[in-house]
């Protein structure tokens, strides 16, 4: 798989708790990208952060949140990343979705190890 040098950084932000068809919403965004032949998807988990509705979610010992917020990146084509936001769509019923240039300095898939002979 090769992205080309001019692709694009998809962000989804979302939290821990919502989710899709009874799992949680992040590890079906994740399901679908890989399904969709995307590159590559990471799930970030953070540690402090509000939303549109301005409610503070914090990971602090004496006010343990349990709906942290999660940002989903992946980078691949325009056209893929097009094509990938209008699942997200039906999936997202409060959240964020950016999107932005990102110049692709290198993607190395590992490749199989060479058997000696």
């Amino acid at each position: 798989m090769k992205i080309p040098a001019e692709g694009q950084l998809l962000r989804v932000f979302i939290g821990e708790q919502d989710k899709w068809n009874h799992q949680p919403l992040y590890e079906a965004i994740v399901h679908l990208a890989k399904k969709e032949g995307m590159a590559g998807a990471t799930v970030i988990k953070g540690f402090l952060g509000f939303g549109s509705k301005s409610h503070m979610h914090t990971a602090k010992l004496l006010r343990l949140s349990e709906d942290l917020p999660i940002i989903i990146e992946i980078v691949d084509s325009p056209e893929k990343i097009g094509r990938f936001i209008r699942h997200l769509d039906a999936m997202i019923h409060e959240g964020l979705i950016t999107v932005e240039k990102a110049n692709v300095v290198m993607y190395r898939p590992q490749l199989p190890a060479k058997e000696n002979s």
